[in-house]
């Protein structure tokens, strides 16, 4: 039996050896056939390499760490073992400290992220008085240890990158103390140093001359300048400019205000504090992009309302000169004032022009469909996206030959402006279903690497737009700048003044509507390694994430995307940035045009996504509210005034009015059930106190930011808990 057991085992070394001379046989012939075949370098993975992934964790933070076994080839006969290792979470202090350690640890990308993010979790003052505190006790026996030389360069590496890429974390300081205890602690042996130093020093005078003459150094933008004069506003002027000139001018302005973009701005975090008492100066770059949208969307509206006398086919020329302009700035690439001059021929009082657009050209008119297209919000701007992935980082626009051939002469490559609206909505539903913290109190790092993966989407098409060159035209920009601007109330009655309200419009193009359907995130995508060529293409941590949200979010507007719009169908703002689906009807479903996925949890025939608007001092905003058969008035009431920040303890003092085109209202029984009882022409509502005579949309908005680009709810991640 003993040696019936040692034959086995003999037997199976055997068996073993010959396999493993097989398989190094097979690779070796493989590589050197493929050699021989192909004068281009090849690199073989071989498929029994392994990979292991484990989480360790020390004091205050936790790593992923990824263990790969690399198999010796046919020239080396022993198997190499590579260990890198990221932060997933930890403590403020060890995020900070890791800045010193991260390529050490094989973490490279740690300090980009950490500085495009930490504002999220963290001050400036917090993240230098820490990295103080570890300069007066720097690591190594002395100052010319090996550990001290690798610190030393590690601190030039952090500062340097810090100081170059974001120059007004430092300008914005206040207090020049902490640049001046920071300053003599940079290492004293290298010249990157010293330029450090001077350059903190300089910072810190700066601040110091600040403090004692603010007047010289007082914020000159604050000061607003007088509106236009609505007298010496001439709105058919802009049929003088060619639309190739009108296109070039508005991508000169965009342009510059998108370079001026602070990526971070965008964060989920600080967008959706924009409006709390006390923040009104953040993400002033962002507030800026959109103030240039509604500028120019209040400018396609001016022009064509103002003149109430013309005729409909003098009207009509002017509808066919935005096209063409919006046309214009599609071959520039500039996606942003594309949106903005579609969505103000989309609003409510441009649309309902029944007799100026059955005189518009039907080549026009076909044209301006492909653009609207652009903007779907089908699949979350699916082709919006993919025009973004092609054209990102491309010299030219990708066009039909019409296009082309009008544009063959043109030599100056063109930067991508995109609509920052995309940008925002995928850091906005980020940071909603991503926690930031973890159970344990750790700060959860790993949501800043997928929100830096967006970011750096926007920083990639930034620098195609640096080496621009336009020449502004004064003509064109005196005109620009004299437009007045129309509230909503102001363009409806233009219109009506235009063309009575007595017969539908019939044309195919919806107004502006909100989004009540994402169905797909997974588009959002780019390249942490910083390769062009792959932009927006690979297999990234933040494509599997949204991939996976928008499985629990078929209806974001739900519960985590608030937009504010219009009042309801007959006065539609003119100037809103929320997305359209230009191949729908007039006739609107439960849920604003979009339908409930079948296969969505709980949803059928027995429920309804509604809009529902109170008045409040930051404007008429509307929020979305899913309404079941089973939901009585109270319980519709409380959530509506949770969704608006009040106390819904005081449901009892509001009644619930559903709003009926041509400005009729029909009040909901106060112990009624809401799905019953409300009417299937309407899915806007306004919430008002018992006893108020506030009529509807007597409020207009008036905040820059009121009717534009999606609010988030603070408490939309319970809509997505269980994801994590």
């Amino acid at each position: 039996m003993k040696r019936e057991g040692e034959n086995g085992e003999n037997a199976h070394g055997f068996i073993l050896k010959i396999s493993r001379k097989l398989k190094d046989s097979y690779l070796s012939v493989l590589a050197r056939d493929e050699a021989e075949s192909s004068p281009m370098k090849t690199t073989w993975y071989c498929p029994l390499d392994l990979s292991t992934v484990v989480e360790e964790e020390e004091e205050g933070i936790i790593y992923t760490v990824v263990v790969k076994q690399h198999h010796a080839g046919p020239n080396s006969p022993v198997s190499t073992v590579s260990r890198s290792q990221c932060v997933k979470a930890g403590t403020e202090e060890k995020l900070v400290l890791h800045l010193l350690h991260s390529f050490s640890l094989g973490d490279s990308s740690f300090i980009s992220i950490f500085l495009s993010t930490y504002r999220s979790f963290t001050s400036t003052e917090r993240v230098l008085d820490i990295l103080i505190d570890r300069l007066e006790h720097p690591p190594g026996d002395s100052v010319k240890s090996q550990t001290r030389q690798s610190f030393n360069k590690a601190v030039c590496t952090v500062f340097s990158t810090w100081l170059s890429e974001y120059p007004e974390d430092f300008k914005n300081l206040g207090d020049p103390s902490r640049l001046l205890r920071l300053a003599p602690l940079l290492p004293q042996d290298s010249t990157s140093a010293a330029d450090l130093r001077a350059h903190l020093l300089r910072t810190a005078e700066e601040l110091s001359e600040r403090a004692l003459l603010p007047d010289n150094h007082r914020d000159q933008t604050s000061s607003s300048s007088s509106p236009p004069d609505p007298s010496k506003f001439e709105a058919t002027s802009v049929l003088g400019f060619p639309a190739a000139l009108t296109a070039e001018q508005l991508t000169k302005i965009e342009t510059e205000l998108f370079v001026r973009l602070v990526p971070y701005h965008c964060l989920g975090s600080l967008w959706s504090q924009r409006d709390k008492k006390g923040r009104e100066g953040v993400c002033w770059s962002v507030r800026a992009t959109i103030r240039q949208f509604n500028k120019l969307a209040n400018a396609v509206l001016a022009s064509c309302l103002w003149p109430t006398k013309l005729r409909s086919q003098q009207r009509a020329r002017l509808l066919e000169k935005w096209i063409n302009v919006a046309e214009e700035c599609r071959a520039r690439k500039n996606f942003s004032s594309l949106y903005s001059i579609v969505s103000a021929l989309q609003s409510n009082p441009i649309h309902r022009l029944r007799r100026t657009w059955q005189e518009t050209d039907r080549e026009a008119l076909r044209r301006y469909e492909e653009l609207a297209e652009i903007f779907s919000d089908k699949d979350n701007y699916s082709q919006s996206r993919e025009l973004l992935k092609e054209e990102g980082t491309s010299k030219f626009a990708n066009l039909d030959n019409r296009m082309n051939n009008r544009h063959h002469n043109r030599s100056n490559a063109q930067g991508t402006v995109p609509y920052l609206g995309i940008f925002l909505t995928d850091l906005t539903m980020l940071d909603t279903a991503v926690k930031d913290k973890l159970d344990n109190g750790y700060i959860n790092f790993d949501k800043r690497r997928r929100e830096f993966e967006v970011l750096a989407q926007i920083r990639l098409l930034q620098s195609s737009c640096k080496n621009c060159v336009f020449v502004a035209d004064e003509a064109f920009l005196q005109w620009y700048h004299s437009v007045p601007t129309l509230t909503e109330e102001q363009s409806y009655r233009l219109s009506n003044e235009i063309e009575a309200p007595s017969e539908p419009s019939p044309r195919s193009l919806m107004p502006t509507v909100i989004i009540t359907q994402c169905p797909d995130l997974s588009s959002s995508r780019t390249s942490l390694a910083g390769d062009g060529d792959s932009l927006f293409d690979f297999h990234s941590p933040v494509n599997n994430f949204l991939s996976k949200l928008t499985k629990h979010m078929r209806s974001p507007s739900v519960s985590c995307l608030d937009v504010d719009t219009s009042p309801p169908t007959n006065e539609s703002t003119p100037v809103a940035l929320t997305p359209t689906t230009p191949t729908k009807t007039h006739r609107r479903s439960a849920s604003c045009g979009n339908n409930l996925p079948s296969n969505a949890p709980g949803s059928g025939p027995d429920m309804r996504i509604i809009r529902i608007r109170m008045d409040l001092h930051d404007g008429n905003l509307y929020r979305s509210i899913l309404v079941t058969s089973n939901d009585k008035t109270p319980a519709v009431i409380s959530s509506a005034l949770e969704k608006h920040n009040q106390d819904p303890k005081q449901a009892s003092r509001y009644e619930l009015i559903q709003l009926l085109p041509e400005g009729k209202e029909l009040v909901i029984p106060a112990t009624g059930n809401v799905f019953y009882a409300m009417t299937s022409s309407s899915v806007d509502f306004l919430l008002r106190r018992k006893g108020g005579n506030t009529p509807v949309g007597s409020q207009s908005i008036t905040t820059e930011t009121s009717a534009t680009f999606p609010r988030i709810k603070a408490k939309g991640r319970r809509l997505v808990r269980t994801l994590f």
